[in-house]
């Protein structure tokens, strides 16, 4: 056995340790995750002192973005939902488009809102919105929110501004323009996809508790003195408004514009999102005339539930950094290029194998753009816009316990690991299998 495909084995074993420690022994995941990295990067090869080191980098590259933004994204929803400003969005959404077809909505609302923000930004933005959505229609959460997940992992992983996508761009020297034209008309049909139509089937085979913590706190139903629709939404919309602008500062201004300059400090998610909650607390407190006491209260009472949470994502952060200084990351790109296919498919592949093994959608597309950019220069003949959209779709595929996406979909919406492999995984396998399906029909078309 060659040390490559052992690599590889330990790594599917770490895997499947995890998912029986916590699916059949019920060990807490944050526990099983910390003792399985560990174990993982020892018999992996790496000093005990080096697997920690490495477990302990990951948590905090993972938790130094992520813990600020779900902290100042919980606060955000928390006033949203006591303000009744997510009740009125959700009102105004349900009229619009009519209970039957609302989980249309919400994918077409996390679909836009997603092109200039993270995916946990826009998650936790938008989930507010899931909560109320479903205690006032009585529809399965995983109805409304499997959409939701999917139009932000579409664009998250298909469209530039996102950095991932724009490092693709750049390594495949492809026109940003035509990346996100080719994008849009990828990315909707696979949205749609992964997200209405697969969980109109699979909502009714899926039980979700009675009792979810986050969502009582996030899913207010004040319905009076409530904010008007206008402000409602530009409140959420502040963080994508401002990142939005950073974005097109970088296409239109030069570099030593000071207006560049701020612009970027505005438009950075934490900033963004500290803004709008600054702003939340002017717009959305007036109208139920809050006292200062009150808010505080607010603020302090959403952030318990989201303790655990980033406990979990913290440890997948460090999980996945196991993997990736073990060498299975470079194990698999080996495997990927001893291959001999096509260009579109060849990227897809990397992206997908390097996504399985480290959980990191980012480090997936901008490790196979590496790989893939030598070989595409040496065979042209390729659409550099579409490598970019393949390489995006294989980057998504099959996310499970060692992607922070996965623990925080679970946690948020209160399921179990076997419930969110049927619906999270399978809804990413979806958007990276009918991505790429997309990306081949639409190179034909070319």
């Amino acid at each position: 056995m060659t040390p490559d495909t052992r690599l590889l084995l330990f790594a599917l074993l770490a895997v499947v340790a995890l998912v029986l420690l916590i699916a059949r022994f019920k060990l807490h995941p944050f526990i099983a995750l910390v003792s399985v990295s560990l174990v993982m990067g020892v018999i992996a090869g790496m000093a005990p002192a080096a697997a920690v080191k490495a477990f302990q980098d990951g948590v905090g590259t993972t938790l130094g973005f992520i813990a600020v933004v779900v902290g100042l994204g919980t606060m955000l929803g928390k006033m949203m939902a006591e303000s009744g400003a997510a009740t009125r969005i959700a009102t105004t959404l349900i009229d619009l488009f009519g209970e039957r077809r609302v989980h249309w909505a919400i994918m077409v609302v996390a679909f836009i809102v997603g092109i200039p923000v993270f995916f946990q930004v826009g998650f936790v933005l938008l989930v507010p919105l899931v909560f109320t959505i479903a205690r006032r229609t009585g529809l399965s959460l995983v109805k409304i929110g499997i959409p939701l997940v999917a139009g932000l992992s579409v664009v998250h992983g298909m469209l530039p501004p996102h950095p991932a996508a724009m490092l693709a761009v750049g390594a495949y020297n492809a026109d940003v323009g035509r990346t996100i034209l080719f994008g849009l008309l990828v990315g909707l049909p696979t949205a749609a996809l992964a997200g209405p139509i697969f969980a109109t089937w699979i909502s009714p085979r899926i039980t979700l508790p009675a009792d979810n913590p986050l969502a009582t706190q996030l899913g207010g139903e004040s319905t009076q003195g409530t904010p008007g629709f206008g402000i409602s939404l530009l409140t959420v919309l502040i963080p994508v408004i401002l990142m939005l602008l950073a974005s097109a500062a970088d296409m239109t201004l030069d570099p030593t514009n000071p207006a560049r300059s701020g612009l970027h400090l505005v438009g950075n998610p934490i900033v963004a999102l500290l803004l709008a909650l600054l702003f939340s607390f002017w717009s959305l407190r007036r109208p139920r005339r809050f006292t200062r006491e009150e808010v505080m209260k607010f603020c302090n009472d959403c952030l318990a539930p989201t303790a655990t949470i980033l406990l979990v994502i913290g440890a997948g952060g460090g999980f996945n950094q196991v993997l990736v200084q073990s060498g299975v990351g470079g194990a698999i790109a080996k495997l990927a290029i001893g291959s001999h296919v096509s260009l579109l498919i060849l990227a897809w592949s990397v992206a997908a194998l390097i996504r399985v093994a480290t959980g990191s959608a980012t480090v997936a597309m901008t490790t196979a753009a590496g790989i893939v950019a030598p070989i595409a220069i040496a065979t042209p003949g390729t659409s550099a816009e579409l490598l970019v959209l393949a390489t995006g779709a294989g980057s998504l595929v099959l996310s499970h316990v060692n992607d922070a996406g996965f623990w925080l979909i679970k946690e948020f919406f209160n399921m179990t690991v076997p419930q969110t492999l049927k619906t999270w995984t399978v809804a990413e396998t979806i958007i990276g299998v009918a991505g790429l399906g997309f990306t081949l029909l639409l190179s034909l078309a070319l």
